[in-house]
Protein backbone atom coordinates (compact mmCIF):
# COMPACT_ATOMS: atom_id res chain seq x y z
CA UNK A 1 0.00 0.00 0.00
CA UNK A 2 2.48 2.89 0.98
CA UNK A 3 4.55 1.91 -2.45
CA UNK A 4 1.25 2.63 -4.36
CA UNK A 5 0.54 5.89 -1.88
CA UNK A 6 4.10 7.17 -2.52
CA UNK A 7 3.91 6.55 -6.55
CA UNK A 8 0.63 8.51 -6.96
CA UNK A 9 1.32 11.16 -4.61
CA UNK A 10 4.33 11.32 -6.97
CA UNK A 11 2.36 11.16 -9.88
CA UNK A 12 0.01 13.67 -8.90
CA UNK A 13 3.19 15.72 -7.57
CA UNK A 14 4.67 15.88 -11.13
CA UNK A 15 1.78 16.52 -13.09
CA UNK A 16 1.24 19.79 -10.58
CA UNK A 17 4.64 20.85 -11.06
CA UNK A 18 4.09 20.44 -14.82
CA UNK A 19 1.00 22.45 -15.17
CA UNK A 20 2.51 25.39 -12.71
CA UNK A 21 5.38 25.76 -15.36
CA UNK A 22 2.71 25.81 -18.45
CA UNK A 23 0.42 28.64 -16.12
CA UNK A 24 3.71 30.77 -15.64
CA UNK A 25 4.87 30.36 -19.02
CA UNK A 26 1.22 32.01 -19.77
CA UNK A 27 0.99 34.33 -17.68
CA UNK A 28 4.58 35.34 -18.97
CA UNK A 29 3.89 35.38 -22.61
CA UNK A 30 0.49 36.99 -22.54
CA UNK A 31 0.57 40.57 -23.17
CA UNK A 32 2.31 39.70 -26.34
CA UNK A 33 0.41 36.68 -27.44
CA UNK A 34 -3.05 38.07 -26.55
CA UNK A 35 -1.74 41.66 -28.62
CA UNK A 36 -0.66 39.28 -32.31
CA UNK A 37 -3.04 36.06 -31.82
CA UNK A 38 -5.55 36.75 -29.22
CA UNK A 39 -7.70 33.64 -30.87
CA UNK A 40 -4.58 31.21 -30.13
CA UNK A 41 -3.98 32.46 -26.64
CA UNK A 42 -7.77 32.14 -26.11
CA UNK A 43 -7.63 28.51 -27.16
CA UNK A 44 -4.33 27.52 -25.08
CA UNK A 45 -5.78 29.78 -21.80
CA UNK A 46 -9.06 26.80 -22.12
CA UNK A 47 -6.45 23.96 -22.57
CA UNK A 48 -4.74 25.37 -19.73
CA UNK A 49 -7.90 25.02 -17.38
CA UNK A 50 -8.96 22.07 -18.94
CA UNK A 51 -5.83 20.33 -17.77
CA UNK A 52 -6.08 21.69 -14.14
CA UNK A 53 -9.33 20.78 -13.87
CA UNK A 54 -8.66 16.95 -15.20
CA UNK A 55 -5.94 17.26 -12.06
CA UNK A 56 -8.44 18.23 -9.83
CA UNK A 57 -10.70 15.14 -10.74
CA UNK A 58 -8.34 12.70 -10.80
CA UNK A 59 -7.13 14.02 -7.24
CA UNK A 60 -11.13 14.12 -6.15
CA UNK A 61 -11.11 10.35 -7.07
CA UNK A 62 -7.74 9.30 -5.72
CA UNK A 63 -7.61 10.97 -2.38
CA UNK A 64 -10.72 9.27 -1.30
CA UNK A 65 -10.18 6.23 -2.64
CA UNK A 66 -6.52 5.31 -1.30
CA UNK A 67 -6.06 7.94 1.61
CA UNK A 68 -8.89 7.90 2.80
CA UNK A 69 -9.59 4.22 3.07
Amino acid sequence: FLGLYFTLTGIHALHLIGGTIVNLYLWSSAPRMWRTEPERFTNRIEVAGLYWHFVDLVWLFLFPVLYLM
